[in-house]
């Protein structure tokens, strides 16, 4: 029987990006750290989804995205700015 691998996978938004050339650094640059499988960039949204066959760095992505000349935004879970809500609705 065939051996089963784990894989993680992690979506960022990053923002700059408005060309296939912004799309193809991205991807390269991303893709050269160490455990990286597969990486996909949606333009159109400015994320990139990053596939690892083991834990993903997200410093070590941060810094390939701004390598690439473009910036990773905050990950959705953080906190609001200040004076800002959650959702807009309930605050």
């Amino acid at each position: 029987m065939g051996t089963s691998t784990s894989t993680v996978t992690a979506t960022y938004t990053v923002t700059g990006m408005t060309c296939g050339h912004c799309v193809s650094s991205v991807r390269t640059e991303v893709g050269r750290i160490d455990g990286v499988t597969d990486v996909g960039v949606d333009l159109a949204s400015g994320t990139v989804t990053v596939t690892a066959g083991t834990t993903i760095d997200d410093a070590a992505v941060a810094a390939a995205i701004d390598e690439a000349g473009y910036e990773l935004v905050a990950p959705a879970t953080a906190a609001p700015a200040a004076g800002a809500s959650c959702c807009g609705s309930c605050h």
